[in-house]
């Protein structure tokens, strides 16, 4: 097999690899790209697993990666959110494993240091055994186990508990939306539960709000009052789908600002809601803004 083509065989695999460590879209296709730099310079007539040896690659790499990402994270503007994978739209980076993608549980994961990241990841998701997690991490297999332990304790309240049926997430959506130009704080209230968090990501490039908001009232009266100072300048809507596996939308918002809406539902009311604004992580996606609506 020719090595582009054996590369790219798992392209989608390894994209989904450093995507979920990273949360950053362009910085997950970097890595892919140094990892097939390496590829193309590595002997490999004698690697009989090129998945796991390219998946061992991207790893490493993300794992040096993640050392300047916290840092990163720390002097971020606002609160952080992962880039969004819209299903079928940009890069690829295994959305049928769509549970892995979800925004609650991806925040979680930056709670944990990069090698229970890691060890969680390849065991929990992309399903590898431990023996072969400790050969991608260069540890024991008993270090291995303790990090996945560690990393599961922290975010087994965040894994998504069932995919949310698509009639129900397209009705809430259109609920949240005509609620929205209404201008009914209660009517907007009542589709959120009790302790809904807001969280928008406009990176101090785009206006978004510096903190997460909490609770039913604030975030309605937040949002309304979003929708009374856009005036004259009416949502367009570009895109409605599954947005890291939640329904959602990709906008143009105020007339030029493009920007990507999440929502997480619980029990039919809406949970949580994510909001990216942020230019540089919305690169994917620009291509929406000249499609037919």
């Amino acid at each position: 097999m020719l090595p582009a083509h054996a590369f790219e065989t798992h392209r989608s695999h390894l994209l989904g690899v450093a995507y979920r460590m990273l949360g950053s879209l362009a910085e997950a296709e970097d890595i892919v790209q140094e990892s097939w730099l390496r590829w193309e310079r590595t002997e490999q007539d004698g690697i009989a697993n090129p998945r796991a040896f390219l998946s061992r690659i991207v790893t490493n790499l993300c794992l040096d990666q993640m050392k300047s990402a916290r840092a990163r994270r720390e002097e971020y503007v606002g609160p952080w959110l992962p880039d969004p994978v819209a299903e079928g739209v940009g890069p690829d980076v295994e959305a049928e494993r769509a549970d892995s993608l979800s925004v609650a549980l991806l925040l979680a994961l930056e709670r944990l240091s990069p090698l229970e990241r890691a060890a969680f990841l390849l065991h929990d998701i992309f399903d590898m055994d431990y023996p072969e997690v400790a050969s991608q991490l260069g540890r024991s297999e008993a270090s291995c186990r303790q990090l996945a332990a560690r990393a599961r304790a922290h975010v087994q309240t965040d894994k998504p508990r069932f995919r949310i049926a698509e009639d129900e997430g397209d009705r809430l959506v259109d609920a949240f939306l005509a609620a929205s130009q209404s201008g009914e704080t209660s009517a907007f209230a009542s589709l959120l539960t009790d302790d809904v968090a807001f969280h928008g990501d406009g990176g101090g490039v785009k206006i978004a709000a510096m903190n997460i908001i909490k609770g039913a009232d604030k975030v309605a009266r937040f949002f309304l009052g979003i929708m009374h100072k856009s005036g004259d300048y009416p949502r367009r809507i570009l895109w409605r789908g599954r947005i890291n596996g939640l329904p959602g939308y990709v906008s143009m918002e105020r007339g030029d600002t493009l920007q990507s809406t999440a929502f997480d539902i619980e029990d039919g009311r809406i949970k949580a809601i994510y909001i990216i604004r942020n230019p540089h992580k919305l690169r994917h996606l620009a291509q929406l803004a000249s499609s037919p609506a």
